[in-house]
């Protein structure tokens, strides 16, 4: 008889996102004249540069050449586009990451979910809370996570490193040492950051302790702060306990496109094990590449033009950001994030819970955002605002809640 994946319906609920489109739909349905402005879902909404949109045309008319056509890429990803990546994202900030060292994949939210794979089941995972949920439903999925309390909301053998107002939204060192440990900075869903100096600290006790650290980056493109480091390989030793996840999505507006890739020095091992080399295993297994004419739309984002495009869509978000952050401060909103990321992270009001206000924002207001509590237990009365939506229904959502009478 077959059988499933007992792991898998140890998973609460439905993914967070999909819980959110149901509700949306369903008072969408029940309420057709209403201008639903949706600020949840870290979906960009401004069209690709025209140096990306130019590329993909001259990789398609590729496409339609024999002489040049391209079938399955290469595993790891194409040369052209691993040495720009190592060139311009790593080289030029004085990290040492070669490009033989990137991996080219579709994404880094399947990457972010798929790395525990090449990790055996018994390694303790540490996670911020809250979390972008892959980290923790992935580790569901493959049996890592014990059994789930639903009074603490919390997994037996997940060690959670809250992230509060008293601390910032920023991680403490975990007194109880994991095997893993997931980072992210930029954070989402908190928008915080930390300094250079206490990421040093991070892959300091990783080294000292033998961790490893997954490291997502995939929001660096919005740091604004000079302090703020944009790759943890700007840290002395993280070469030889970190992998780093970075997207297209956000800086270059990549979501409908899906570009990503993973690095993971040479040197890096668990025991005498070559990470890289498992890693590339993996990939070689189970994907087939990303392909040809996205990869060139990835190599166009760091042409000249390119980078001045993507600073410019950046700059959009941002603005967007400053007009929530403002708004909200000034309707009397207890609000963090925004200054070096694209996500608003506010305190919901009258004690409301998080779903209560995503209700009550979504009925008085017509606007959706994110409940913080669907990020993890410390994440409850907290809501998340996105500043991907166009600057005009941005304005329009702001104006909308300042006029609530809350």
């Amino acid at each position: 008889m077959v059988k499933v994946n007992d792991n898998y319906l140890k998973l609460p609920g439905s993914y967070l996102f999909s819980t959110i489109a149901k509700k949306v739909n369903a008072y969408t349905a029940a309420n057709p004249d209403k201008k639903i402005i949706r600020l949840g879902i870290g979906d960009v909404t401004q069209p690709l540069s025209a140096s990306v949109i130019s590329a993909l045309h001259s990789a398609v008319d590729e496409m339609a050449d024999a002489a040049t056509f391209h079938g399955y890429a290469p595993d790891l990803g194409y040369e052209f586009l691993r040495k720009a990546i190592a060139d311009n994202d790593y080289k030029a900030r004085g990290c040492q990451i070669e490009a033989d060292e990137i991996f080219v994949s579709d994404g880094a939210k399947c990457d972010s979910g798929n790395i525990q794979e090449i990790f055996a089941l018994d390694n303790r995972i540490a996670v911020c809370d809250p979390v972008y949920p892959v980290y923790v439903d992935t580790n569901v999925m493959a049996g890592r996570t014990g059994t789930y309390d639903p009074a603490s909301e919390r997994w037996s053998d997940v060690i959670y490193m809250p992230c509060t107002a008293e601390n910032n939204f920023a991680p403490e060192l975990p007194k109880e040492v994991p095997d893993l440990i997931y980072l992210c900075f930029p954070n989402n869903p908190t928008g915080s950051t930390i300094n250079k100096a206490r990421l040093q600290e991070w892959v300091d006790y990783a080294n000292k302790n033998g961790s490893m650290i997954i490291y997502d980056a995939a929001y660096e493109a919005y740091i604004s702060e000079a302090d703020v480091p944009h790759t943890i390989y700007e840290c002395e030793g993280a070469r030889t306990c970190a992998i780093e996840l970075r997207s297209f999505s956000k800086n270059a507006g990549f979501t409908g496109v899906r570009l990503g890739f993973t690095v993971i020095p040479k040197e890096l091992k668990a025991g005498d094990v070559s990470l890289h080399a498992l890693w590339a295993r993996r990939h070689g297994t189970k994907y087939n590449g990303a392909p040809y004419i996205v990869q060139r739309a990835g190599e166009a984002v760091y042409s000249e033009s390119g980078k001045k495009e993507t600073k410019e869509l950046v700059a959009y978000y941002m603005k967007n950001a400053a007009y929530i952050m403002e708004g909200l401060k000034s309707a009397g909103f207890d609000v963090s994030g925004g200054v070096n990321a694209p996500y608003i992270w506010l305190k919901a009001p009258n004690n409301m819970t998080s779903w209560e206000f995503f209700d009550y924002l979504l009925e008085n207001a017509n606007v959706v955002g994110t409940p913080g509590s669907g990020f993890g237990p410390s994440g409850e009365t907290y809501f998340r605002l996105t500043a991907f939506g166009s600057y005009e229904n941005t304005v329009e959502a702001v104006d909308r809640i300042k006029k609530l009478s809350i």
